[in-house]
């Protein structure tokens, strides 16, 4: 492929030997300037599949902004700005802007002598700066809209409207997504110009990771979490709960246990944020307690094991925390800690391609547990074979209506194993029933 000087020297800083398929596939359209929908799994090399596109268009030059990206979480702006700034190891003179609430330092954009050629931000500070005419978007040439099924779902569409209906010049418009829903195709018709679909499978990259079903029993989500740490060595283990307060209070168990680990969440303020993120990335943490603001917005190779406890009410969630690990090739494990209300959903994921084992972490060793996800083989309650011997006996006179009483006997036979079964059913739930109550006492 034909590339610029700059934009070879740009992919041999960032260490790449070759690259994605997704970033070859966009390559091939971008160089022809046309609208864009790359569908793309996480560890594909999305972030680069626009960031090198960026490096064969930009005009370092210029004194206007030319690009424009827009990610939906101050997290996920904050890691793409710092790959865009290897760029400024190329142009020195390139000015690229970060503006996510909390992120951007100089809030007081109106103060810098000239626009920066390359904006990253969060929809809704990109708007209010817009809005009170501190950037302008007018020669803007590429226009990224990164994680776009999310950017709709959090609700930033008319944020993304305000300033795109300002776009004068008609810019090239590339969306990068890992989902496809409804939604997303209504907002590719309505903004981008007969855009090339791009959906590639990179067998390489594709995430390896093993799915492992822990039933918690009886236990909380903390207990059960707390139970199997001892069970394995992660580089970097991360931790999803549900909500914000679940997340606190994990990380507080934890703390209490001896387990030291990172917090992050949306609840945080900007410089707790901050320090989370520059942590992680130190990976000075091996256990970190995050909610699903961070499943999108956290890029960090090392991450060999995720622990979800329970499902989402989204399950497109679930599959977002597990691709944090298991990139690039290599080997993750994904382990979701389930109650019996967590099945329905389970099932679902099996359907959707998620293929589950089942185990226990119980005295030092990992056993094989009860699988949800598999039909067990249910023992017949019918003594078949006593019923053939009793449909076929040799040597049997035939009487008047030995046929009926035949099957009346069968019929007994079958109620007898019945009440048998039952009998043994009460009784295991019975044992159960007893077990659960010693623990509770």
């Amino acid at each position: 492929m034909n590339l610029k000087e700059s934009t070879r020297k740009f992919i041999e800083l960032n260490g790449f030997t070759e690259l994605t398929a997704v970033q070859t596939e966009v390559l091939k359209y971008t160089s022809k300037g046309k609208d864009l929908v790359a569908l793309a799994k996480t560890g594909t090399g999305k972030t680069h599949a626009y960031l090198i596109p960026i490096m064969e268009m930009i005009n370092p030059e210029s004194d206007k902004t030319q690009v424009l990206i827009s990610l939906p979480t101050r997290e996920l702006a904050y890691q793409v700005y710092q790959n865009a700034l290897v760029m400024k190891e190329v142009y020195p003179d390139l000015s690229i802007q970060l503006l996510a609430g909390g992120t951007d330092k100089n809030r007081s954009i109106a103060k810098l002598e000239k626009a920066p050629h390359i904006i990253i931000g969060t929809p809704g500070r990109i708007r209010d700066l817009f809005t009170s005419s501190k950037i302008r978007v007018d020669h803007v040439k590429m226009f990224v809209i990164d994680e776009a099924d999310m950017t709709l779902e959090y609700g930033f569409l008319e944020d993304i409207d305000v300033v795109f209906s300002h776009m004068v010049k008609d810019p090239e418009v590339l969306c990068y997504s890992a989902t496809f829903p409804e939604e997303l195709k209504v907002f590719v018709k309505k903004y981008l110009n007969n855009p090339k679909i791009i959906q590639v499978e990179d067998k390489k990259r594709d995430p390896r990771i093993h799915h492992v079903l822990i039933n918690c029993k009886h236990r909380e989500y903390k207990q059960a979490l707390y139970d199997i740490l001892g069970g394995f060595k992660p580089y970097v283990c991360l931790i999803f709960a549900n909500t914000k307060d679940e997340a606190n209070e994990v990380h507080e168990y934890l703390e209490e246990k001896g387990v030291k680990s990172l917090l992050l969440h949306g609840g945080l303020d900007s410089r707790s944020r901050n320090k989370a993120i520059k942590d992680l990335q130190s990976k000075r943490y091996s256990y970190v307690v995050a909610s699903d603001v961070a499943s999108r917005g956290i890029d960090i190779d090392g991450i060999s094991h995720v622990v979800s406890l329970g499902l989402p009410k989204q399950l497109q969630f679930y599959m977002h925390r597990a691709g944090r690990t298991g990139r690039n090739g290599k080997d993750g494990t994904c382990y979701l800690l389930y109650k019996e209300t967590d099945l329905d959903q389970i099932r679902q994921l099996k359907k959707k391609g998620v293929n589950f084992t089942a185990r226990e972490y119980k005295n030092g060793k990992w056993k094989e547990a009860n699988n949800p996800t598999v039909k067990r083989q249910v023992k017949s309650n019918v003594d078949e074979k006593q019923i053939i011997k009793t449909l076929y006996r040799k040597n049997e006179k035939v009487k008047p209506n030995y046929k009926k009483k035949k099957n009346q006997e069968v019929e007994r036979i079958k109620r007898k194993k019945r009440r048998e079964f039952i009998k043994e059913q009460i009784k295991q739930e019975r044992k159960e029933r007893y077990k659960q109550r010693g623990r509770q006492q």
